[in-house]
């Protein structure tokens, strides 16, 4: 099973975006260049064949739907840039750690005149890989470690292990993940997990044990996924002074939950985006498969980015979230919205608005907040590009609320608390991008509309993250 053959004698014309050519992944040394592209893209040939060198446990049927568009080529040029993105299909099945592409002409028996030949020469990784990392969240840092086995059963199939140790979480699991031959974007994933966490703002314990199936597939535009989790939660007193709320809190409970989420991303980048926008809206649905909670959570995202002159960025971004009962339950702290801090509305310590009791912040049932910032490179840079492209200043505008609600009064009552006691800041700091996974924040903020209870961050605040308002 080293070699995969695919025949071809009558391709069809295929239209396709310029991706681009990367020479020193395919070579054609059987095929003369023209000295213009356009003698090129007029030339006529035919891929008869298709070869697949150097696997080992891979399954053939899975790489005839990567390479198929490969026949469909009409001239060398399409030949060339198909080949490459038959090239980076490969790739992404995370099966393969390298992967090069060789064009010559047809030889043999029923070889035609115009006739072409590909190759992809492919080294596959090893059965079982490591990894040692460290991961930024919100205000979080983490060491993870990491065992996978790729490529599993043959097609693309992956088995993990990984153990994270954080600041404020500790966690490790087994999942398993299954793409669908043909397309990448449609997967099934199962988990099973620990995840053990330290809450300071609310003197609260969390430790969860849960398995999970969730699958995610594209529709138009967007990215949809359901999902279905079971989790044993334990709740306790991170200390001897936690307050009476909290303590009524604690102790086990069994969620039981399906949710759906879908996400439409246009910007250039998750981290500090040129342009484009994100709509990623939420919904948990608990209580009806089982479980003592029983509860409907809805939240959203929207972000719009513009850009201006001299590399300038306007952003501006909405969250939004509603937390609804069922029947006679009440919803419990583990399940609630949390609001403040470096990553939302600047100005006030980590989660540390809303409802309190004696100090300890229990989260609400319904929440908002808005941010509007205004990006630009640092000044008196003249070159761009490099280390000093990494950073931005900016000025910045966030407000929120959050709080809970009496379900008994009615939509405008809801809208009415929220438009309350509106707490908001201002200010201005550098932004620091770290590749396109995170970013950090040093920020001076002036915390304005503080409210009774709310624990602020006058002056200098340092944020680091994956997701800012």
């Amino acid at each position: 099973m080293g070699t995969v053959h695919a025949r071809s004698l009558d391709p069809l014309p295929m239209q396709g975006p310029d991706l681009g050519v990367q020479p020193d992944d395919i070579e054609a040394p059987g095929v003369e260049p023209e000295p213009k592209q356009e003698v090129l893209q007029n030339k006529d040939v035919v891929v008869q064949t298709v070869h697949v060198d150097g696997l080992g446990r891979t399954k053939e049927d899975l790489l005839t739907y990567e390479i198929r568009d490969v026949f469909k080529a009409r001239n060398l040029i399409e030949v060339m840039k198909k080949s490459h993105e038959a090239r980076q299909k490969l790739l992404r099945l995370g099966i393969f750690r390298k992967v090069t592409v060789v064009i010559d002409t047809s030889r043999g028996e029923g070889a035609l005149p115009n006739g072409l030949e590909v190759t992809f020469q492919v080294t596959e990784l090893r059965r079982l890989t490591g990894s040692y990392n460290t991961t930024v969240g919100n205000n979080e840092g983490s060491m993870v470690l990491g065992l996978k086995m790729p490529n599993v059963l043959g097609r693309a199939e992956r088995l993990g292990f990984q153990f994270s140790y954080g600041t404020k979480e500790t966690s490790y699991g087994v999942s398993f993940f299954k793409p669908q031959p043909g397309n990448f974007e449609r997967s099934v994933t199962l988990n099973a997990f620990k995840v053990m966490g330290q809450f300071p703002w609310s003197s609260l314990r969390e430790s969860d044990r849960g398995v999970s199936a969730e699958l995610t597939f594209p529709v138009w535009r967007t990215s949809q996924s359901l999902k279905y989790e079971a989790v044993w939660r334990e709740l306790s007193c991170l200390a001897g002074t936690a307050s009476f709320a909290v303590r009524e809190e604690s102790g086990h409970s069994l969620k039981s939950s399906l949710s759906h989420a879908m996400v439409v991303d246009s910007r250039t980048s998750s981290i500090l985006p040129r342009s484009g926008g994100l709509l990623r809206i939420h919904q948990e649905l608990a209580g009806y498969t089982g479980g003592d909670a029983s509860f409907l959570k809805e939240n959203f995202e929207i972000q719009l980015n513009k850009g201006l002159l001299w590399g300038s960025v306007l952003s501006a971004s909405l969250w939004g979230g509603l937390l609804l009962p069922i029947g006679d339950s009440h919803t419990s702290i583990a399940d609630r919205f949390y609001l403040g801090g470096p990553t939302s509305v600047r100005g006030f310590s980590m989660y540390s608005m809303g409802p309190q009791s004696e100090g300890d912040y229990l989260g609400g049932e319904a929440y908002w907040a808005g941010g509007l910032h205004l990006f630009t490179p640092l000044p008196f840079t003249r070159r761009r590009g490099g280390f000093m492209d990494l950073f931005r200043t900016h000025l910045f505008l966030n407000a929120g609320n959050l709080c809970n609600l009496n379900y008994g009064e009615g939509p405008a009552s809801h809208l009415q608390r929220l438009a309350e006691c509106v707490r908001w800041s201002y200010g201005l700091g550098l932004v620091l991008r770290l590749g396109n996974i995170a970013r950090l924040e040093l920020n001076y903020c002036i915390p304005m509309g503080v409210q009774s209870g709310d624990r602020i961050c006058d002056g200098v605040q340092f944020g680091a993250g994956i997701r800012f308002l």
